[in-house]
């Protein structure tokens, strides 16, 4: 079988056969009417776009809400659009992996195209633009990590694509955020036609962030004489423009091997991932968990796709953070990195296997539910206690999820003052004892004991990818292991650090309670463990 247009038509019976799903909509039709009346635009088009944004539209389309698809817009190189969606005609094979091993199948027809803007593909550039100046699309939504939003680098300087762009104006746009700016200048220009730009990114604010960039490069292009302020105005009027912030989730790590292998069996044919020039991998597929959550801001302008018809939550920007905080400081987030970290030490290789291990097993419940629950903002549209259980005995526990310890553990240093910080917060804010916590701390001592790249058996090992990694070990240099004694007070800038910890540590007595733990956890092999027992 193969994932083309032809191969769906002429092999309908064999994909049946295999239990593959397949479109219930004539993709041909919806993608020529997508191009004539487009309404959806996506940047970013990776995993969690294919695994559950698509997935969406597919939905509506299969019950003959929709009419029209996704179109995407690519800034980078788009070898996956050579490489992957060319050769399937954009399709793509969700492949949804289920806690008892077995897994879902469904071809993707809602992406009907897939576009780059990069400075060397004008033709399909030129097809993009044109469609930003038609009154019939209500939203572009993005995918781009956080730092795709980012205008400037660690130090606080403009990055030299962004100073390029400041200096070219709306017609060299390259970055996605320039180009941002330049797309909704050409809307402005065809007749202030309103749009709604939706951050879709596992980010605080995404919102927020999305519109503070884009109004960046739109006042150094009036600077600079390129654009007039009535369109400051346009971007500043949420009647017109808006960028509503937005809570996600759903787990969709690399392409698998192990499912291209599952998938080749089956008789999908040209399934095997590929390793690009910059070292990711893609694939025409997508595994992913079954478990997603999406919630909205209630804010389009020019209208939206019927996305509360298939599970998408609309509610005020209020609850859009609460949830968003729910998940990030509390029941999801602080969970991944607490086993990130520990999961390293103790050689883990998956975030599943380290669920069988009944140490991590009471220091993700402790952290969850004794610690985080305690002091949890209740955004009232999504349970919390719900959202922890189904996160501890469905998801952290998916043997089929090829989810990794080291994967999470990256930037760890980056997502500290969020996943641990504001529980610390409400603590101090609530005028609780936070000296009573036990797997908060530990969580803390466990990410210092990671940075000394350790494990528990005293073996070197590496540790993933964090931009502030140097600093920190730089820091810590001095301390040895095997020797509890050489901690002293070598942690102070660290744990006195407000910006990496959200509070001063020492302020509200944890200060020495995480150097105790840490001393013990460098003290030898199995001290890691033991450490671990003592506290939970």
């Amino acid at each position: 079988m193969k994932v083309t247009l032809q191969g769906i038509k002429e092999q309908k019976a064999l994909f049946e056969e295999a239990s593959v799903k397949l479109p219930l909509y004539d993709v041909e039709a919806v993608a020529k009417k997508t191009l004539q009346a487009p309404e959806w635009f996506h940047m970013g088009a990776g995993n969690i776009f294919h695994g559950f944004i698509g997935s969406l539209e597919q939905e509506l389309l299969n019950q003959g809400i929709e009419s029209t698809g996704i179109s995407t817009i690519t800034i980078s190189k788009g070898e996956a659009i050579d490489l992957i969606e060319k050769p399937h005609d954009n399709l793509n094979v969700n492949v949804t992996l289920l806690p008892d091993t077995s897994v879902e199948l469904e071809v993707l027809g809602s992406v009907v195209a897939n576009y780059r803007c990069n400075g060397q593909h004008d033709d399909e550039a030129k097809i993009v633009f044109e469609a930003f100046r038609n009154p019939s699309l209500k939203m572009i939504s993005y995918t781009i990590t956080e730092k795709g939003y980012a205008l400037c680098d660690i130090a606080g300087n403009y990055l030299d694509i962004v100073k390029k762009d400041f200096e070219n104006g709306p017609q060299g746009a390259r970055h996605g955020m320039s180009l941002t700016c330049a797309l909704l200048f050409e809307r402005f220009k065809a007749g202030r036609y309103p749009i709604a730009c939706v951050s879709m990114d596992n980010c605080s604010h995404n919102g927020d962030n999305l519109k503070h960039s884009v109004l960046t490069v739109a006042n150094e292009w009036l600077k600079r004489g390129f654009v007039e302020k009535d369109f400051i105005d346009y971007l500043n009027d949420d009647k017109t423009v808006s960028f509503p912030c937005s809570m996600i989730d759903k787990i969709t790590p690399r392409p698998d091997p192990k499912i291209a292998k599952l998938l080749n069996e089956k008789g999908i044919e040209d399934m095997d991932p590929i390793k690009t020039s910059s070292g990711t991998f893609i694939a025409p597929f997508v595994n992913a968990e079954k478990p997603q959550y999406l919630v909205i801001e209630d804010n389009f302008p020019n209208g939206r796709p019927a996305l509360d018809k298939v599970g998408v939550l609309f509610t005020t920007k209020e609850k859009v953070d609460l949830c968003e905080r729910m998940k990030v400081t509390t029941c999801l987030n602080p969970l991944h990195t607490a086993l990130a970290v520990y999961g390293c030490i103790f050689g883990y290789n998956l975030i599943s296997a380290e669920m069988d291990d009944e140490d991590l097993v009471a220091l993700v419940r402790t952290l969850g539910y004794k610690e985080g629950l305690t002091v949890v903002d209740d955004p009232e549209i999504l349970s919390p206690k719900a959202f922890i259980d189904e996160v501890i005995e469905q998801r952290l526990t998916n043997r089929s999820l090829p989810d990794s310890p080291q994967r999470i553990a990256t930037d760890t240093s980056l997502k500290v003052p969020v996943r641990f910080g504001q529980t610390l917060k409400n603590y101090e804010k609530r005028g609780l004892d936070a000296t009573k916590l036990k797997a908060l701390p530990l969580a803390i001592a466990g990410w210092l004991r990671y940075l000394m790249a350790i494990d528990d058996e005293g073996k070197a090992f590496e540790p993933s990818a964090d931009p502030q990694m140097a600093d920190l070990q730089k820091i810590m240099s001095g301390i040895e292991y095997g020797k509890s004694e050489s901690v002293g007070d070598k942690l102070q800038p660290i744990l006195s650090n407000a910006a990496l910890f959200g509070v001063d540590l020492y302020k509200i007595g944890l200060g020495k309670v995480v150097e105790t733990m840490f001393a013990e956890e460098i003290a030898g092999p199995g001290a890691v463990r033991a450490t671990l027992k003592k506290y939970l």
